[in-house]
């Protein structure tokens, strides 16, 4: 059976510019066996090629078409619901970027869109335009709503922090196109040329990675190298098909198991404490086979 993976990023690859154990060598067993794989990231604030080269720096070798952020999502979907529309944008190059790329005019009046990304740039003066904007008529797009962003300093504040401070002076919601929405998530498993079932998500995140995969029916891996720890999940209603601690544990894995899809006959794997437990302060260090 054809299989391949939708990878998160922040959290799961890396740490802000530090590799995650683990990470290189996942990839390149991923290429040595000819299996289709894309980084799926709801940062917007880098293009493709600035995420091939980064990713270059720690000694993963991937071309651009292994790359779709969620500013290339929204930009596509933007184009599809008005061409050649405009667009107000608060964000950074890859936003900005994407958004030329698919036809949209980067405007500081009158726009269609009000876009927010993450970036740097965030300031007073942009949040009134833009709240003057949103009630005028622009509609309000958000490339995420994550609240913040794992760094090997911290979290520090997300889109969705951004869009939050829009959203309580309007009265408008944002629609976005990020991870867990299906418009991206489907999209990068139609780019990779997978049916659902053939599709792995894996990502360090319950509420946008985990999420988005069970939606939309893929099989999902949880890493906990990022934000999310085994006692985090008793608080939610569903649960990722496997829990590793990194991908380099899910690479050994696979190891053993010749690189077989999920789901197929492979060694049995050590159990785990449940989340019960592991609040107790039970460690982890083995595969969680948590739904067969």
């Amino acid at each position: 059976m054809r299989h391949g993976y939708l990878i998160d990023m922040d959290g799961v690859v890396y740490r802000g510019s530090e590799l995650i154990q683990g990470a290189d060598y996942f990839v390149e067993r991923l290429r040595r066996h000819d299996i289709p794989f894309m980084f799926l990231t709801n940062n917007s604030q880098r293009t493709r090629l600035d995420v091939v080269a980064k990713l270059a720096r720690m000694g993963i070798e991937v071309e651009k078409e292994h790359v779709f952020t969620c500013a290339m999502a929204t930009a596509r979907f933007l184009a599809q619901q008005t061409p050649h529309g405009t667009a107000y944008v608060i964000g950074e190059g890859g936003l900005l970027n994407a958004l030329h790329e698919n036809g949209l005019a980067v405007v500081d009046h009158d726009p269609d869109y009000v876009v927010v990304g993450e970036g740097r740039t965030f300031n007073l003066e942009m949040v009134e335009a833009a709240v003057r904007m949103i009630l005028n008529g622009a509609k309000l797009i958000a490339t995420n709503l994550d609240p913040n962003c794992p760094t090997q300093n911290g979290l520090r504040p997300g889109c969705g922090a951004m869009v939050a401070m829009l959203e309580t002076a309007t009265g408008v919601k944002a629609f976005s196109v990020g991870k867990p929405s299906a418009v991206m998530m489907r999209a990068a498993r139609k780019e990779l040329g997978l049916t659902t079932d053939e599709t792995t998500m894996i990502g360090d995140t319950m509420d946008t990675d985990i999420l988005g995969g069970v939606q939309l029916g893929f099989k999902t891996v949880l890493v906990l190298s990022g934000g999310t720890r085994v006692a985090d999940l008793s608080s939610y209603a569903y649960r990722p098909e496997i829990v590793v601690e990194s991908l380099g544990q899910l690479a050994e894995m696979f190891d053993e198991n010749g690189w077989r899809p999920l789901g197929c006959p492979a060694p049995r794997a050590a159990a785990v404490p449940a989340p019960a437990a592991a609040s107790n302060g039970a460690a982890m260090s083995a595969v969680a086979m948590l739904r067969r």
